[in-house]
C-alpha cells in the first residue's frame, strides 16, 4: 500500500532531523542528510533522488529510511548508518573500526602531491608508508594519483585492515597496495618516499566534550592521542629516521593548537617542520624533513 512519496518522505525527515539539532544546539545538514538517508532506504544513488520526487513508496520503505533518520537524530553520523563515505573522489566502505574519513585530512594527500609535482616526479615508482590506516582512505587517495607508485598500510586493527584492503580492491589499486597489523611502523621496513598519517591526536580527558557524532561513534583507538594528545607523535616520530628515505618526506595530521608541540618533537629526531592549513585556515597538516647533516 503506498503511504506516501519520496519527496514527502524526504522533506519530512529532513524536517525532524532539523528540529532536533536545533534544540539540542547541534551542527548538521539535515536535508543532506535526509536526501542521503531516504536514497539509501530505496537503494537508489542519492544524486538522483530528487527527479524521483513524485514517486510512491510504500510503508516498509517508509519505515525503514524513518529507522535511519531516528539514528541520525539520536546522533550516529550519515555514513555510520549508509556505512560509506565518499574521499578524494572514491566511494569508501567503513566500519566500526575505522574513522569516517573526512575533508580536512585531504590536506595531506594535497601536500604529498605537491611534494611530488615539485620535484617532477608523479610517474616515478614511489614507495608510500600509511601509518594507522584504517579505510585506507589516505593510501589509497595516492596511489590513484601516482600510478607507478605502490604503498604499504600499517595498522593495529584487524578489522579496519580487512575494511582497508576491500577498498584496494574496489578501486583497483589492491595490487599495488599492501597491509601489515602492526604498531605503528614496526613491521615496516622502509625507506619510503612518502610517510602520512592521520594518527590518534586528542588529549584522554577531552574525548567526553566531543560532539556526540565522534565522541561515541569513532573507534576511541582512532581518537586517544593519549593525556597531552602526543603519544602517537612521539611513536612515528622516533622511528621516522629508519623509515623515511634521506630525500623524503613525512607528513602528520594534527589537532588544533599541536603545531608548535609536534614541531618541538620533530626537532629532538633531527626533523625540520613546514606547517600547511586546510581549507577553512586552520593549521591540519605537518610536514617533516631531515634536518640537513642528520
Amino acid at each position: 500500500m503506498t503511504v506516501t512519496t519520496v519527496g514527502v518522505l524526504r522533506r519530512r525527515l529532513a524536517a525532524a532531523i532539523e528540529e532536533v539539532f536545533r534544540r539540542d544546539g547541534r551542527d548538521g545538514t539535515a536535508s543532506l542528510d535526509a536526501r542521503l538517508l531516504v536514497a539509501h532506504a530505496l537503494g537508489v544513488e542519492a544524486g538522483g533522488l530528487a527527479v524521483r520526487d513524485g514517486e510512491a513508496v510504500d510503508a516498509d520503505l517508509a519505515a525503514r529510511a524513518t529507522r535511519f533518520a531516528e539514528r541520525r537524530m539520536a546522533g550516529e553520523p550519515v555514513a555510520r548508518i549508509i556505512g560509506r563515505q565518499e574521499f578524494w573522489g572514491l566511494d569508501l566502505e567503513i566500519g566500526p573500526e575505522t574513522l569516517i574519513p573526512r575533508p580536512d585530512t585531504e590536506t595531506l594527500v594535497e601536500a604529498a602531491l605537491a611534494h611530488v609535482d615539485r620535484d617532477g616526479r608523479r610517474g616515478e615508482t614511489l614507495s608510500i608508508l600509511d601509518i594507522g590506516t584504517g579505510s585506507g582512505a589516505i593510501l589509497l587517495a595516492l596511489l590513484s594519483q601516482l600510478p607507478a607508485a605502490r604503498g604499504l598500510a600499517t595498522d593495529r586493527s584487524p578489522a579496519a585492515l580487512a575494511v582497508a584492503r576491500r577498498n584496494a580492491q574496489m578501486h583497483n589499486v589492491a595490487g599495488r597496495a599492501g597491509f601489515v597489523l602492526c604498531d605503528w611502523a614496526s613491521a615496516a621496513a622502509g625507506p619510503f618516499d612518502l610517510v602520512l598519517s592521520n594518527p590518534p591526536y586528542i588529549e584522554s580527558a577531552a574525548i567526553g566534550g566531543l560532539q556526540v557524532e565522534v565522541r561515541d561513534h569513532d573507534p576511541r583507538l582512532a581518537l586517544d592521542g593519549g593525556s597531552d594528545g602526543l603519544d602517537a607523535y612521539w611513536a612515528i616520530l622516533a622511528d621516522l629516521p629508519r623509515i623515511l628515505a634521506p630525500d623524503g618526506l613525512g607528513l602528520v595530521e594534527i589537532g588544533q593548537g599541536q603545531a608548535g608541540s609536534v614541531a618541538g618533537l620533530a626537532g629532538k629526531f633531527g626533523f625540520s617542520t613546514t606547517l600547511r592549513r586546510d581549507i577553512a585556515g586552520r593549521e591540519r597538516v605537518t610536514e617533516l624533513k631531515r634536518l640537513t647533516g642528520v
